[in-house]
């Protein structure tokens, strides 16, 4: 029979698919249209009275696109609407975010050496920043500033720099990474649900109504739209960032951060250039791979902390009271710790993989779950099973692990 460990981690294993699978729907639609935006034929004069028109192979069959610039004459009898894509990988990012980072709130969003947090100051500090983010994102867009594009994007990225240093400065480094991607991917399904869909319900009322509809309302929703096509592959990559120290502990994480937002831009140029048929622009991706030669040259530079010896929490002193603890305690330093040190013995490994260091008893009774998920009930560490972790040592912590919460860790 599963214990408490394994079904937490089995929902958190669900939630993780589930935003996955919405995050690739959402990114897959808004990555299409915007293509197939840019490679309409706009030189025809259509019967219809479409702006532009565009013939598609696929599958087997073939599609003939026609968009108009504002609205068909009348209503068409079927009208398929994008946006549940965009709300179901927000609200389950944000099931993620509370499942990882607000209920371990002491081993993933607070780092005490950064700022030293109670838990409920934490969570108010994230849910306060991405309320913040929409609001003033928005406004911007709204005011006399947002009327010229490029100063308008020059604004975003100063923003996202600015919040970038400020939760470096708030949170630990992992948390820091994965809020500036859920800051930002707030404002991109806020784009969705507060401004995009509003404007098209308007649209469609005015076709029902028989009114001519306002063209303002389609540019405005194009503009978020095209906001939210550069802003997705630096989402994606800060939120894969928090299982590469390399990102997010060192000194120059922020930084790391602003250079990606960046790289996204490039690479969106590229291929929204080319699927307008403007060309190839090669130049991009040479500026994409010096940008990442960048990162990767900063993420050389010290780690933002040296890992200090963890905190014993109410919870890891249960485990380091429990049976069996002593000799696991033995286990993990023969067997775990000459990668997961502070200073690495292990030729090739030059910072504790995942930022997990077990070399002391207080390290060891701190990271009790991950020990017993990943070296215990299944074999995952060590890797390869290149330290020779043997069948009774891996019971041994199984027994230990579950000893402890016999004593009252899973009540």
């Amino acid at each position: 029979m599963y214990d408490w460990v394994v079904l937490w981690d089995w929902v958190m294993i669900a939630a993780r698919w589930v935003h996955v699978v919405v995050a690739i729907a959402w990114i897959g639609s808004s990555f299409y249209f915007i293509a197939l935006d840019l490679g309409l034929n706009r030189d025809r004069n259509l019967a219809s009275g479409a702006d532009g028109e565009e013939w598609q192979v696929h599958g087997g069959g073939f599609y003939h696109i026609q968009k108009y610039l504002v609205a068909p004459a009348a209503m068409p009898d079927h009208l398929t609407w994008f946006k549940w894509e965009s709300y179901s990988t927000w609200l389950s990012g944000f099931v993620m975010l509370v499942l990882v980072y607000y209920m371990g709130a002491e081993f993933f969003l607070i780092d005490p050496e950064v700022m030293d947090l109670t838990v409920w100051q934490a969570v108010g500090i994230s849910l306060a920043s991405l309320a913040f983010g929409w609001v003033v994102y928005d406004q911007i867009c709204k005011s006399r500033f947002g009327d010229e594009p490029t100063r308008l994007m020059i604004g975003l990225y100063i923003i996202l720099v600015g919040m970038a240093l400020l939760y470096v400065n708030v949170f630990s480094g992992r948390a820091a990474m994965l809020h500036l991607g859920a800051f930002t991917a707030t404002i991109m399904s806020g784009n969705v649900f507060f401004t995009i869909m509003p404007n098209q319900r308007i649209v469609v009322a005015d076709l029902i109504a028989g009114r001519k509809p306002d063209p303002k309302y389609g540019k405005i929703a194009k503009q978020r739209s095209t906001h939210n096509n550069y802003l997705t592959l630096p989402v994606v990559f800060l939120m894969l960032s928090n299982h590469y120290p390399l990102i997010f502990a060192t000194e120059y994480n922020w930084l790391i951060a602003s250079l990606v937002f960046l790289m996204g831009v490039t690479i969106r140029h590229w291929f929204n250039t080319r699927h307008a048929r403007k060309g190839n622009p090669h130049w991009t991706l040479f500026g994409t791979a010096l940008l990442f030669l960048i990162i990767a040259w900063l993420s050389t530079a010290p780690m933002r902390h040296a890992p200090e010896e963890a905190a014993l929490t109410p919870i890891s002193l249960i485990y380091a009271a429990a049976p069996g603890f002593a000799d696991v305690t033995a286990i993990v330093q023969g067997r775990c710790a000459m990668c997961h040190a502070r200073e690495p013995g292990y030729d090739g490994i030059h910072w504790a993989p995942k930022g997990v260091v077990l070399e002391t008893p207080t390290d060891i009774a701190a990271h009790a779950r991950q020990i017993y998920l990943q070296a215990g009930l299944t074999h995952a560490m060590p890797p390869g099973n290149l330290s020779y972790m043997e069948p009774q040592e891996r019971a041994a912590i199984v027994d230990w692990f579950q000893g402890a919460g016999q004593a009252g860790i899973d009540g």
